[in-house]
């Protein structure tokens, strides 16, 4: 038996590849506790647990985090702290960049003395152009090391080029380091191999997660979009946007030929984190997410979420505050008297006095958070020349499901595919993840770039596995632009550069940046090919619950069995 699990705000999901599911209570103060309860629910210990952690995420979001220090070259010791000219948003005069995570006194430069305060143990490296030759960062991270601290090198985190990424990137994994390894160590006797999801939606070993936690930020939400792609492609749908919606917040991602978008580096708590990633666009709109009354009279839903703990008003264990659970519970479109894992019955009367305090209603709830999720969605669609007319949206997560069709109506989309054990689909994606590695380095065009890009490749392939499939990339740029485009090969980029950017110039000079390679293994589990679940086809308006989720059909829809069980909604 392998077990797959995934660790959300609210809940903890597990799955094992015979298709059974458990779903418990999350525990925020050791996510451990919880992972280990939903393992034991099954019956024999797993061969290979593949996990799914938002613990790095909430480390970093929380700033809970290590004392950390950083050795960078002379005159670079502020650059965390400078950044760049952008502003976080441009027309708000009151908005802040976030505090930097190594105070002024404990930013050291090459060739000057330093000595830690005796709680630091944990250093970052970044020493200027180390992309192109580490044997001086190397040999400072040697020289600490001596002295006891844990070490993390640019060099081994992201070796491409913008310093301030760099070393932020850097800085991050330093920070996250104690506690994540700390964490994955406790995991280890759960099964025979512990296996953890990365950003990049590959499965590395629990010591080399434990080594690189800047790469896990988006470890969770990556399962569900390679599950959620899969389902799409079996039902005839190529290009799709994923929606996953939780207790906590709502990921999003878009699905082209059947690949979801990836990316060079995302924004995690304001900070850039440069490392490989699927292009999942967060914010905070989940089931949790608690309704006020601002300062100005309007309404607003999230960010803050309930969590598990107390949680939504509605759960009976000393929430007061109205979520988004509690509206569509009270409009019916989660039934009376519900049963969610480890909760019991779900309170209406509790859910209906929660938003009356709070001077808002049921309906304003449902379309507040759905603009806040509408948004997003265009984000990832609209914003990048994508039309979402010709996409599915494919819904999952406890929540997902309950507004999914309207979300399509707004958008105009034509169908949306709940998958089966859609409440559990981020747990199904990590278990059925490929194992995979994805490497980066600045390119400076010195000699051949095929031959260097094939010996990235098979570097990658050595940490996969003699069985690893191969893929190289290109940042590539018009020479004088300072951002970049990463494709397969550079015949591909004036094509994606007109698509992205609505032009292009076919006779300007190409400048590449940076080579990536990619090794992956097969997947391991045909998350299409699971044994079959009992799902009706209904026709709305109707509450169709299931065991992991709930699923809202609104007037004028019409639901049918698909492939892979998933139920297929589109417009009578």
């Amino acid at each position: 038996m392998n077990v797959g699990v995934d660790t959300g705000g609210t809940f903890t999901d597990a799955v094992t590849d015979a298709g059974g599911t458990v779903k418990v209570p999350s525990t925020s103060e050791d996510p451990a506790v919880a992972v280990r309860a939903a393992v034991d629910t099954f019956a024999a210990t797993p061969g290979v647990l593949a996990h799914g952690t938002t613990v790095a995420t909430n480390a970093l979001l929380e700033r809970s985090g290590a004392p950390v220090a950083l050795v960078t070259t002379a005159g670079f010791s502020d650059i965390i702290e400078i950044g760049r000219q952008n502003r976080p948003s441009l027309y708000d005069l009151w908005a802040d960049r976030p505090d930097s995570l190594v105070p002024r006194s404990l930013r050291f430069e090459a060739g000057t003395e330093a000595t830690l305060p005796g709680d630091v143990r944990s250093v970052a490296v970044c020493l200027l152009h180390s992309d192109r030759d580490p044997a001086a960062e190397r040999a400072a991270a040697e020289a600490l090391s001596r002295q006891g601290l844990d070490v993390t090198c640019s060099a081994d985190v992201s070796p491409e080029y913008r310093e301030y990424e760099r070393t932020l990137t850097t800085v991050i994994n330093a920070y996250l380091r104690p506690s994540c390894r700390a964490y994955l160590s406790r995991l280890a006797p759960l099964a025979d191999e512990v296996l953890v999801m990365t950003s990049a939606g590959g499965l590395v070993p629990l010591a080399d997660a434990a080594e690189l936690p800047a790469a896990l930020l988006l470890s969770g939400p990556a399962g569900g979009v390679l599950a959620a792609a899969a389902v799409a492609a079996a039902n005839g749908s190529p290009d799709a946007i994923t929606f996953d919606m939780g207790g906590t917040s709502t990921d999003v991602c878009l699905v082209r030929r059947t690949l979801p978008e990836a990316a060079p580096g995302r924004i995690v708590g304001g900070f850039p984190v440069r490392l490989p990633s699927l292009d999942v666009h967060t914010i905070g709109a989940g089931g949790g997410s608690v309704a006020r009354v601002d300062a100005g009279g309007a309404l607003v839903v999230g960010p803050q979420s309930a969590g598990a703990r107390p949680g939504p008003a509605c759960y009976g264990h000393g929430g007061t505050a109205p979520t988004v659970t509690d509206a569509d519970l009270v409009l019916g479109r989660i039934p009376s008297g519900t049963v969610l894992p480890g909760l019991g019955p779900l309170d209406s009367a509790s859910a209906r006095a929660a938003l009356d305090r709070a001077g808002v209603t049921a309906e304003g709830v449902v379309r507040v958070v759905n603009a806040n999720m509408e948004r997003a969605l265009r984000a990832v669609s609209v914003e990048r020349g994508v039309d979402p007319r010709a996409l599915a949206l494919v819904a999952f997560g406890g929540a997902g499901p309950l507004h999914a069709c309207e979300l399509a109506d707004a958008l105009g989309m034509p169908r949306v595919i709940v998958p089966a054990r859609a409440g559990v689909l981020s747990a199904l994606g990590v278990l059925g993840a490929p194992r995979s590695r994805e490497l980066v380095r600045s390119w400076a065009g010195d000699g051949s770039i095929d031959a260097a890009a094939r010996a990235l490749a098979d570097e990658a392939a050595r940490l996969v596995g003699s069985s690893a499939v191969t893929e190289t990339f290109f940042d590539v740029r018009y020479s004088g632009q300072s951002h970049e485009i990463t494709v397969r090969s550079l015949d591909e980029f004036h094509d994606e550069h007109r698509r992205r950017n609505g032009y292009s110039r076919a006779d300007a000079p190409l400048e590449v940046v940076a080579l990536r390679a990619r090794a992956r293994t097969d997947s391991p589990l045909d998350i299409t090919s699971l044994p079959p679940v009992d799902r009706s086809t209904p026709v709305g308006p109707a509450v169709i619950a299931e065991p992991d989720c709930t699923i809202w059909l609104p007037d004028g829809w019409a639901g049918r069995r698909g492939e892979a069980d998933a139920l297929v909604l589109e417009r009578r």
